[in-house]
Formats: structure tokens, sequence, C-alpha cells
């Protein structure tokens, strides 16, 4: 079944009226509630934990069974060959790592992994422990790495190997979780450069760990320095979305979703208290904080109140369920006769969405039983890569004509028609949900 991916790139432009920060002295006693609290989740974040976890960095199970990087966090050593059993255990569900269940019981272990970029990040414990707690911390472990080294690949991690190696040693003390914030992490390991790569070629010193401790754990607020000084005085608010939709054949909307995140850069002095508020704020489902959120004012008034850490961090993440309309619409049209099928794609602006549209990119996965395929657009330009994705950038779209696909598919012998119902595609955009964000 051809899945037809539309992305949407909107500039971030929610509406924002941001004062200057107060002093230290201000904002102490909001914060003495929250050091309580903070005391409190750490108590539990320990006290939960009933195992350890130890970690393995895999290449992919179905072409490459390299383990690139391993990790034994605790004294007692587990073999390599439990990689074995989870690589076989891939194979024998379809070979596809991405659509593995993330906790899997072994003969000998308990498993979790994720897949990111081709990667899998596998972390295996003795004993029963909440099953979320591992596969947090594995999603904790990709999203620094790709912090740190700029992306997410098996050549930047092996390039990087004694970072990668430093950032677990920081990040898990004898198998408990331990130190997970950027912010900290990048005052006790700094992020490779070449600089510092070369650097390490002249003096022999290959080590990136500070000798000294982050100014962080002095604070209490761990996630932020006590002394911003050397800041801008501004801080920049992201709002990324994308839309999973189906439409029919018809172009009528099965079923459409929206997952959103609130990425915030701060360069604020001091110890910032800020408040984001939304105008639609029911809307939202399923959300997910960074630590520095108050949560009482979010279960009482809906409204986000943080100390920013400093530098880029996501504040939030959500989903939107049962949207009734996208703000662009997708006509399909497919004709099959025997070998043979044509694929007619319609694509334009349904509402006016009160931003510029910068830029649209449809994406659709030809089936597996395609030979060969012809694509022609009337505007902008289509590649098939090589796993049979066909991309289709169209930019801007034009006032005055609607950019049509057109796709000649041959089918393999002994195919002769290609039945299609539903059309899937993703869209990335700003939902309009609205934000205010002020100093408190």
């Amino acid at each position: 079944m051809p899945v037809l991916r539309s992305v949407l790139s909107l500039p971030p432009s929610p509406s924002l009226s941001l004062s200057l920060p107060p002093s230290v002295s201000e904002i102490a006693s909001p914060l003495e509630e929250d050091r309580g609290r903070a005391r409190c989740c750490s108590a539990s974040f320990y006290c939960q934990i009933l195992g350890s976890l130890d970690v393995w960095i895999n290449a992919d199970a179905k072409t490459n069974r390299e383990v690139i990087l391993e990790k034994q966090m605790t004294g007692h050593r587990v073999d390599r060959s439990i990689c074995a059993w989870f690589w076989d255990y891939v194979l024998s569900q379809g070979g596809d790592s991405s659509k593995i269940l993330p906790v899997i019981a072994s003969p000998t272990h308990y498993l979790f992994q994720i897949f990111r970029e081709g990667i899998t990040f596998l972390a295996c414990a003795q004993v029963e422990m909440p099953p979320l707690m591992g596969i947090e911390f594995l999603c904790r472990v990709a999203d620094v790495l790709t912090d740190y080294l700029g992306g997410l690949n098996e050549d930047l991690i092996k390039d990087n190997f004694i970072i990668v190696y430093e950032l677990l040693d920081e990040m898990m003390d004898n198998g408990f979780p331990l130190t997970t914030e950027p912010s900290i992490l990048r005052e006790m390991i700094a992020p490779p450069n070449i600089v510092s790569k070369m650097l390490s070629v002249v003096t022999g010193k290959s080590s990136n760990v500070s000798n000294t401790l982050p100014d962080a754990t002095s604070s209490f607020i761990p996630w932020r320095k006590s002394d911003m000084k050397n800041a801008s005085n501004e801080v920049y608010v992201n709002l990324v979305e994308e839309m999973d939709a189906v439409v029919n054949r018809e172009g009528v909307l099965v079923k459409c979703e929206i997952y959103g995140e609130i990425q915030v850069n701060s360069n604020l002095p001091g110890l910032p208290d800020l408040t984001l508020s939304f105008a639609n704020p029911t809307i939202l489902n399923d959300v997910r904080f960074h630590p520095c959120v108050r949560f009482r004012p979010w279960e009482s008034d809906q409204i986000l109140s943080f100390v920013p850490p400093d530098g880029q961090f996501k504040l939030m993440s959500y989903r939107v369920k049962k949207l009734k309309s996208t703000p662009i619409y997708v006509k399909p049209q497919l004709t099959s006769d025997a070998g043979n099928c044509r694929i007619n794609v319609l694509v334009g602006i349904r509402n006016d969405p009160g931003k510029t549209i910068d830029s649209i990119t449809v994406q659709f996965q030809l089936p597996l039983c395609v030979a060969s395929a012809d694509l022609a657009s009337n505007h902008g330009t289509v590649d098939i890569l090589a796993d049979k994705t066909c991309n289709w950038s169209i930019g801007r779209i034009p006032k005055d004509k609607s950019p049509s696909l057109s796709v000649q598919i041959h089918l393999m012998e002994m195919i002769y028609l290609l039945h299609e119902d539903i059309l899937c595609f993703k869209l990335e955009t700003v939902l309009g949900i609205g934000c205010v964000i002020r100093e408190c």
C-alpha cells in the first residue's frame, strides 16, 4: 500500500510577550515549593528502580549484526551473546527493528530497546523493574547523543567513541540512571569539535571530562546555573507539529492526529521565572513536560510555569486527536489495469492557514510489487530513492494552479491489479493553538 507523506514547513510565529526576568531575590520564594518537589521526585526516581541496566548500541540487525558500543554498567558482566539472541528474535519477527516491542523477556534477561536512525539501543536487566524507566533512559541516551554529535548514525558514534563512552559513564552509575540533563552534561563533558580533536592528537589527551563539578550541582535548580551572567536576555519559542492523517481515495478525511513539540532557546540571565499560556489548551492530550515545568499550575490552570535551562531544550510535547480537517487537501486517484497502474495526486491549500507556507514536500512509498515507475509533476521536482520512496519537493504552492503529480507504475509479472482504498500522509505544520509567554 503506497504511503503518502506531506510535509509543510511554516515559520514559528506564536504570539509572544516577554518582560525582563526578575532578580534572584524576587523569585526565590516561588521556587521553595519546587525545591521540595524536586527532592521528592529525585528520591522516588531512585527508589522505584528495582534492577540495573547494561547498555549496547547496535547497528541494524537485518543488514549488520555489529555491536557499535558496549557499556557494562555493573560489576556483574552480561555476556554479549544476549545481543545474538536479540538479533535472532528480530529476524524471527520479520527483521524490522523499528516494529519490535520495546520490552522483551529473554530466557535470562529483560530487554529494553528503541530504534533510532538505523541504530538499535539495547539495555538489559536481570530482575523486574518499571519498564518505562528503561525505555525512557534509552530515549535520553539517544537524545543526548543527537544533541552532542549533531546527528545520529553509525559513523558519528564510531568517530566520537570516547565522548559517547564518557557520556554513558556520567548518565548511569552502577546500573542506575544518574545525570541525564543535557545542560549539566555539557558542563561535565565538552561536546566534540575540530579544535578539541586537534588538541587530543597533539597532547595525547583524549578525555573531554572536566576536572571541576558543574555549577548546576551547587544550585537548588539542577538544570540551570545559579549565576548566569553572559546572556543576551532573550528567549525563542518554536512550535513544531507533525500531522498524521488517513484519507480515502475520494479525498475524505478518515483519521487525523497531531504530534507537537514546544522547543525553547533560552539566553536569560539569573534565574528567570516564566509562564507560557495557550489560547486553547483543552485540545492537548498526552502531554509530556521537561523537568523544569511545575505540574501544579498546569493541573489547575493549564499554564506552563517554569525556570528554563540555558540554551536549547524541549519544553513540552503533546498530541491533538480527532481533528476534523487538515490545512491542506490531498486528492489521490488510482486506476489499475493488467500489469499497469496510474496514480494522480493533487495537493493544495484548503483554507488560509494565516501564515506563509514556505515549503511542502510529499513522500510516499511504492509497493514491493512495483517493477518500475515513471513520475512527472507540473510543479517542483520529484525523485525516486533506492528504497522505492518517491520524494516530491513542491516548495511554495502557486496561486494560479494546484500542484499535481502523475505516477505510471509497471507491476511485476503475475501481478495484474493494484488495489488501494486508503492513502496515508504526514505533514509538519503549526496548528495555531496560540501561546503567550511572560515573566511571573
